[in-house]
C-alpha cells in the first residue's frame, strides 16, 4: 500500500468520531510497519485519547521505527490530555506523514516543528483537501472563533418552503428527511428563529433509533414569544435547550421557562429589535458549539447570510411549484437591488433521493 492509502484509512477512521469530538477535531491515525498496520485508532470523544495515542497503544513496542499517518497535526499543548507529539516521540516513531496543520494559528505547524527537531522525518499536505473537508467546522470554530452554520431547506422548484398557509409538511420526501436526521446527530446544535417555533411547532430531535447524541435546541427569540405549550417547552428537561432573546424581555416569562428546564440567554439587540447575531456567535463559541445546522425561515437565512456567517447550504429540492406572492421564501429579508450583489454559492455536490434533488455548496466569500 502506498502513503495515500494508509492516509485514506486514517480518514475513515476520524469520521468514525463524527459528532462525538467536539469542541475538538475528528482525528485517525494509523501506524505501518515493514508493509503492515501495527496499530490504529481515532478520538471518540473531548476527554478520552487522542487518535495518536490509541494507535500507539495498541502497537506497544512495534511503534519504533514505524510511519504514522495522521489527518492532522498532532497537538503540543496540554488541553484535556497530554500532548500527542511527546508521546509519538517517546514512542521512537520514525516518519509522520500529516494531511493537514492545525488551524489554530497558535499552534500551526509547532506540531510539526517538535517532530522535526526530535529528528523525525516529516510529510505535510498529503491528501490535505480530504482533510479540511472532514474538519471544516472545526477550522472555522478555530479561525474565525465561531461557530460552523449550515444552511439546511426543504424547497419546491421555484424557491418556496413553505404555501402562503405556512403548509410545509412534507416539501421533501422521507429518504431526504431520513438523511438529514442522521446528520442532525452529527452536528453540535440545531437553530431556528421564534417563527419556526411558533408557525411549526418543530421538536428538533434526530429521530433515528439510538442516536450518538441530541443536539442542543437553539432559539432566536428577542422578545420572548416562545409558547409555553410548544413542543420545545415542553421537552425541555428531556432536551437541552437554549432561548437567546434581548435583555429587555419579559422576566416573568423568563422564571416559568426556566421552571421547565430551558435555559434563557439574554444578549443586545440590534437596532432592528432583533437579538445581535454577532453576540450570538460570541455566545455560541464561548459553550464550544463548532457546528450549527440552521434549521429556519427565511428571515433568519437571510439574517446569518448578510452578517457573512452562513459557510455551507444543503437543499432539498422537490419536483414541485408552490407559486404566489404569499408563500414563503427560502430567503427572507429585503432581498438585493443588482445581480452583482447576489450571494455566490460554490456548489460542490449534487445526488438524487428518489425524487428530491439534493445540493451542497459553500458561500462564496468573495461577493
Amino acid at each position: 500500500m502506498k502513503d495515500e492509502q494508509y492516509m485514506q484509512m486514517a480518514l475513515s477512521l476520524a469520521r468514525r468520531g463524527m459528532g462525538m469530538t467536539s469542541p475538538n477535531p475528528m482525528v485517525g491515525a494509523v501506524l505501518v510497519k515493514g508493509g503492515r498496520v501495527v496499530g490504529k485508532g481515532y478520538h471518540r470523544k473531548a476527554g478520552l485519547p487522542h487518535a495518536e495515542v490509541v494507535a500507539l497503544n495498541e502497537a506497544g513496542d512495534e511503534a519504533r521505527g514505524a510511519t504514522l499517518y495522521v489527518n492532522l497535526e498532532p497537538c503540543v499543548h496540554v488541553g484535556r490530555t497530554p500532548p500527542c507529539v511527546n508521546a509519538v516521540i517517546a514512542a521512537g516513531v520514525r516518519r509522520v506523514v500529516v494531511a493537514m496543520l492545525d488551524p489554530n494559528q497558535l499552534m500551526n505547524g509547532m506540531g510539526v516543528d517538535a517532530l522535526k527537531k526530535a529528528g523525525v522525518e516529516v510529510r505535510v499536505g498529503l491528501l490535505e483537501a480530504e482533510g479540511k473537508r472532514l474538519n471544516e467546522a472545526f477550522t472555522v470554530y478555530m479561525e474565525k472563533k465561531r461557530p460552523f452554520f449550515t444552511m439546511k431547506g426543504a424547497v419546491s422548484l421555484d424557491g418556496k418552503i413553505a404555501t402562503k398557509t405556512c403548509d410545509s409538511k412534507w416539501i421533501s420526501n422521507e429518504e431526504s428527511r431520513k438523511y438529514v436526521n442522521r446528520l442532525r446527530t452529527a452536528v453540535d446544535g440545531i437553530m431556528v428563529g421564534i417563527n419556526t417555533v411558533i408557525l411549526d411547532n418543530p421538536l428538533l430531535i434526530p429521530r433515528v433509533a439510538r442516536p450518538k447524541k441530541y443536539p442542543v435546541r437553539i432559539v432566536l427569540d428577542s422578545k420572548l414569544r416562545i409558547p409555553l405549550s410548544c413542543d420545545m417547552v415542553k421537552t425541555s428537561e428531556k432536551y437541552k435547550t437554549w432561548v437567546f432573546t434581548s435583555e429587555d424581555s419579559r422576566t416573568d416569562k423568563e422564571a416559568r421557562l426556566k421552571s421547565m428546564g430551558l435555559e434563557v440567554i439574554r444578549i443586545p439587540k440590534e437596532e432592528n429589535g432583533r437579538v445581535s447575531l454577532k453576540h450570538v456567535c460570541e455566545e455560541l463559541f464561548r459553550r464550544e458549539m463548532v457546528h450549527i445546522l440552521m434549521e429556519g425561515g427565511g428571515e433568519m437565512n437571510s439574517a446569518l447570510l448578510r452578517e457573512g456567517f452562513a459557510d455551507k447550504i444543503i437543499l432539498f429540492y422537490a419536483p414541485i411549484l408552490i407559486g404566489g406572492k404569499g408563500a414563503y421564501n427560502l430567503i427572507g429579508g429585503k432581498g438585493i437591488d443588482f445581480l452583482k450583489d447576489a450571494y455566490k454559492i460554490d456548489i460542490t455536490g449534487l445526488k438524487r433521493f428518489k425524487e428530491d434533488i439534493y445540493l451542497e455548496g459553500y458561500v462564496h466569500r468573495n461577493y
